[in-house]
């Protein structure tokens, strides 16, 4: 299997195969083959009386120790991958809501409001009194009510019940998925998975789509929480792939998830470029993004993107790259390990994700800039030490147009109809312009070859004219392919999908039309194309699960994908995951999830590793919710 269609990848590969040093695609070969039981769902270690493997075949145990069958302990695996992602997604909520609770109280003074009217509509939305409030008392109350999410209380979470339709919450409420608590509906999953607690494999899964909702709400207050601090993305152009990085500057890689500390090394890096020229850095200080937090501070700032998920060894292999500063989720713990090889200083800066062999700079939102400021120093003090044998910089990049908020696409609609900015979209679906939209999320997944699901899949449902939006890893894929501008909609759009992105992209006053596919942000920023989602439907006045929006992860990698997956087949949309996750051990679970779970939330994951079968799967779907809407 060839390991990347990114031709910046493949080069940097060579490299580390000359060099002997070993990235993710080799110590996946190393771990081959893989055990078989794990890959299935079916190896439980709940108690110590385990772990306990049942036989798929049926020559072997067929429960578990305790009596735990098949589909019990495939349910409880999923439950808590669910809870993971959960706990992921909401505790960089979490991480904002202090944040701004700090601002408010004149504890963070590097953090204030970037977008009132931002702050004004959430609160307007949370029904939180404004009165001629001023902002840093409004501040605080948003604050407050998000750290409330996190609480046990009797109320449904405020950021999801008022961010889906009121048939959605009669759906939920009917089944008793309504989450009235983030942190306890994780430890809520955490007990009932636990030796002796629920065996009911439906219940079970009932109860990861509470906690999934949960991870839904917890993603919206991301986003909101972070628009009010850094501001709305808007559209801004940047270029993609590793070729961002220069050879005469010193290079620093921000990578993770949260902007919390991101956003404000950007700030600082203005203010320190003379520092770097002086240490002998002609170009001074040059910032680069990794993954999500890569697409946080490309949204806000410009930054070009670096690279993304399992390619994020590679940036150190270029020679050039003299910090990498991480915050949480999605490091790869062997960054430390491959620059031993070179100069580079892989930089800690969370109290809850540090790695051996890298320098830890404890990051504290009272002092912010001071911590960015000593980030960058550590970063110009390794531009010393460079080696000049070992600089390879692939000289390949892409132009990337990024930045669509829900906001922005909103504005976008309305530069074609100001009255009734929905009604051009919803017109161009009901024509069949639009047949569908579909929303790409989730990682890289070395399983397979790097990017070949998500493009393949973008280009398929593309030619069928649906609209196409992208977050996270596979927003990336997009940049440093080139298929974020409006060259790749000319190429690669249906007919009736090139008219429209090209009227609306004359209507904002682009040269040419939209890009092919919209980067909407980051992986919490999913949120975002659910507003529009929510929007649509509510201007229809019809259930989410009547719309023909569908969604797909086709190179699928962590829990935070299954929580994401599994709250959007509950918000009613078919789901498309490229990666077989560990459920067929239990045939009941497997049922449930592909096809009984529609039954109830409209919703159904479609499982289908090949892109092409996928798209087509994907379409037909599409057609079926055309056909019930009578368009």
């Amino acid at each position: 299997m060839e390991r990347s269609l990114d031709i910046a990848s493949r080069t940097m590969l060579e490299v580390a195969q000359r060099r002997g040093i070993t990235t993710v695609w080799d110590r996946f070969q190393a771990q081959q083959p893989q055990c078989g039981f794990g890959l299935t769902g079916l190896c439980c270690r709940m108690c110590l009386q385990g772990p306990c493997r049942i036989d798929p075949f049926g020559e072997g145990p067929r429960t578990g120790t305790c009596g735990a069958s098949a589909d019990t302990i495939v349910a409880r695996n999923l439950a808590r991958m669910i809870a993971a992602g959960t706990a992921s997604h909401s505790g960089h909520a979490k991480h904002l809501a202090y944040t701004m609770l700090k601002a408010s109280r004149g504890e963070a003074p590097d953090y204030p409001v970037k977008d009132e009217a931002k702050l004004r509509a959430v609160a307007t939305r949370l029904g939180i009194p404004l009165d001629g409030k001023e902002t840093q008392t409004l501040m605080g109350d948003v604050a407050a009510a998000a750290l409330a999410e996190f609480s046990e209380k009797e109320t449904p979470l405020a950021w999801a019940a008022t961010t889906v339709t009121p048939g959605r919450v009669q759906t939920f409420l009917k089944y008793g998925v309504v989450p009235t608590s983030i942190d306890g509906v994780v430890a809520e999953v955490m007990h009932r998975t636990t030796y002796g607690t629920d065996a009911d494999p439906v219940n079970i899964l009932l109860g990861g789509v509470k906690c999934a909702l949960a991870d839904y709400a917890g993603m919206h207050m991301a986003t909101d929480l972070a628009d009010i601090l850094f501001g709305v993305p808007k559209p801004v152009v940047a270029r993609a792939n590793l070729g961002v990085l220069k050879a005469d500057a010193v290079n620093i890689a921000l990578h993770g998830h949260n902007p919390v500390l991101s956003d404000v090394i950007v700030q600082v890096a203005s203010e320190m470029q003379e520092e770097a020229r002086a240490a002998g850095a002609a170009g001074g200080l040059n910032l680069v993004g990794i993954c999500c937090t890569g697409n946080e501070v490309l949204m806000r700032h410009g930054i070009p993107p670096a690279t993304h998920s399992v390619s994020q060894e590679l940036a150190i292999l270029t020679g050039v790259l003299d910090a990498m500063v991480v915050d949480y989720q999605c490091i790869m713990p062997s960054l430390a390990n491959v620059a031993e090889c070179y100069h580079t200083r892989i930089v800690t800066t969370m109290p809850i994700s540090k790695i051996p062999g890298a320098r830890h700079v404890e990051f504290r939102e009272g002092h912010a800039r001071a911590s960015a400021r000593e980030i960058i120093r550590l970063a110009i003090d390794a531009y010393g030490r460079r080696d000049p044998a070992k600089v390879n910089i692939p000289d390949h990049t892409s132009t990337a147009l990024a930045g669509f908020s829900s906001e922005t696409i909103l504005g976008a609609l309305a530069a074609v109809n100001k009255e009734d900015p929905l009604k051009p979209l919803i017109d161009n679906i009901v024509s069949g312009n639009i047949l569908g939209v579909c929303l790409f999320a989730g990682c890289n997944n070395v399983r397979v070859t790097q990017d070949s699901g998500f493009l393949t899949l973008a280009k398929e449902l593309a030619r069928e004219n649906v609209l196409l939006l992208a977050t996270g890893c596979g927003a990336g894929a997009y940049a440093r392919h080139g298929l974020l501008t409006s060259d790749a909609a000319r190429e690669y759009a249906g007919p009736g999908l090139a008219e429209v992105l090209g009227a609306v992209g004359q209507a904002v006053g682009l040269d040419s039309s939209l890009p092919l596919i919209l980067h909407m942000g980051s992986c919490v920023d999913n949120t975002r194309a659910a507003d529009v989602a929510v929007a649509v439907a509510n201007k229809l006045g019809v259930d989410l699960d009547k719309l023909p929006v569908v969604a797909s992860a086709p190179e699928a990698t962590t829990e935070k994908a299954i929580a994401i997956g599994t709250w959007a087949v509950a918000a009613g949309l078919p789901v498309h995951v490229g990666v077989v996750p560990p459920v067929l051990g239990g045939p009941m679970v497997t049922k449930v999830l592909t096809e009984e779970v529609k039954d109830l939330f409209g919703g159904y994951f479609i499982v289908e590793p090949d892109p092409k079968a996928a798209a087509k799967k994907l379409v037909e779907a599409i057609r079926e919710r055309r056909s019930g809407l009578g368009i």
